[in-house]
């Protein structure tokens, strides 16, 4: 396969993967959806929706973190300064981010704040404090907000390096960066376990689990570089035509039989181990049959819309489903219709949301930054041309009326 050129500066060309990002934030929903009371339990056991999403909201982020080193890596402009890649990042995610922690201060999480709870989640530092009523607090998906400023601050200098390896070592050290995702759990089980869950999470698939070792796993920026890390290493196999003649279908096969077991392998390791290696095999293929030309079933307009937008409805969806059980009480559906409506109508209506809050704080924020960067850059290319001179050695100013 020949090394794949990406349109300078957009991932545009991934209109498969701009798709797959709904499913994996629809996934994180049905996921904080499993956890209501009214979708958690059946009599004193857990039913069987909410035991087959109880790995979901730990899936999909992963699929974030590596899909973000992915694309990132794809987009990446040759001319770019790190400054200016800060500014771009920053831009996306802090507008939305400062306006739904308003939003769920509002709407439910105001009982609970503490300054020890809300200024580290409103400056996203919360992932590094492993209390799980501080980084599971307020907005609860922000947390990976947090993880997500290390990944940006570290992406110049991790893309120079891995620009930097010899395209013949990529899957070495792509193989390399799994492997330590795998591990990982193994090595944490040395650490004392702490304090565990109590019994205010018991619809939780954490109930029991050791805060520390969870933390170290899954919340801790620095262990999370990893997966972006792998998504950074993906990125650059495919673009230099090293990837393997793997489709996207069975990458998707095999994605779903890994979640499979991930349901049935002890806790640290179901929180992103087993998926890992699919995820970043489902990712590349899904890539390189874009780039191909090809695009897939979710490349169509309608799923690039859903996946500009999954963004915001990553962000927005669990304040509407806190809001349905902790200010209107529902916690117990009479039938299945009814808590299927339910579900269909929160779902609906964050829809509806993330769309306002794309439309209204995202993507004017996004342009913003873009004019004032495109003036900038301008400004310094004007002030780097030398100047034109007539024959007296004087400037000569471009007719004006």
């Amino acid at each position: 396969m020949s090394a794949v050129s990406p349109v300078p500066g957009t991932s545009s060309r991934l209109p498969s993967l701009t798709g797959m990002r709904f499913f994996a934030a629809f996934l994180v929903f049905l996921f904080h959806l499993s956890l209501l009371d009214a979708y958690s339990t059946h009599g004193q056991d857990h039913g069987p929706f909410a035991s087959a999403l109880k790995n979901g909201g730990w899936a999909g982020v992963t699929f974030f973190f590596i899909l973000s080193g992915f694309v990132l890596t794809w987009s990446a402009r040759r001319d770019d300064t790190p400054r200016a890649f800060w500014g771009r990042r920053l831009a996306k995610i802090c507008p939305n981010h400062v306006v739904t922690f308003l939003f769920a201060l509002a709407a439910y999480a105001y009982a609970s704040a503490t300054w020890g709870r809300g200024v580290p989640n409103f400056l996203l530092l919360q992932a590094w404090i492993p209390r799980d009523d501080v980084f599971f607090s307020i907005n609860n998906p922000s947390w990976s907000l947090s993880c997500e400023l290390v990944f940006y601050l570290l992406f110049p200098a991790l893309h120079r390096w891995v620009r930097s390896i010899p395209e013949t070592r990529l899957w070495w050290w792509a193989a390399a960066t799994a492997a330590a995702i795998l591990l990982l759990p193994l090595a944490v089980q040395l650490v004392p376990a702490g304090e565990a869950f109590g019994p205010n999470h018991a619809n939780s698939p954490l109930y029991g689990h050791s805060i520390t070792q969870m933390w170290l796993v899954y919340i801790f920026p620095p262990v999370r570089v990893l997966d972006f890390l792998l998504g950074i290493l993906m990125a650059r196999i495919v673009l230099s035509g090293r990837w393997v003649a793997l489709g996207v279908l069975p990458a998707l096969a095999l994605t779903a039989v890994a979640y499979v077991v991930s349901l049935h392998v002890p806790f640290l390791y179901s929180l992103n181990a087993v998926v890992v290696v699919p995820f970043a095999l489902l990712i590349s293929a899904t890539a390189a049959r874009d780039a191909r030309g090809d695009g897939t079933a979710v490349s169509g307009r309608a799923w690039v819309w859903l996946g500009e937008v999954s963004f915001a409805f990553y962000l927005i969806h669990q304040i509407l489903l806190s809001v349905a059980q902790e200010r209107f009480g529902y916690r117990e559906p009479d039938t299945l219709v009814e808590a299927v409506g339910v579900a269909v109508l929160i779902a609906a209506a964050s829809l509806l949301l993330s769309w306002l809050l794309y439309t209204a704080v995202e993507r004017p924020f996004v342009r913003a930054w873009a004019r004032r960067a495109r003036a900038a850059r301008n400004a310094r290319t004007a002030q780097s041309l030398p100047a034109q001179r007539d024959g007296n050695d004087r400037p000569v100013t471009v007719g004006t009326s």
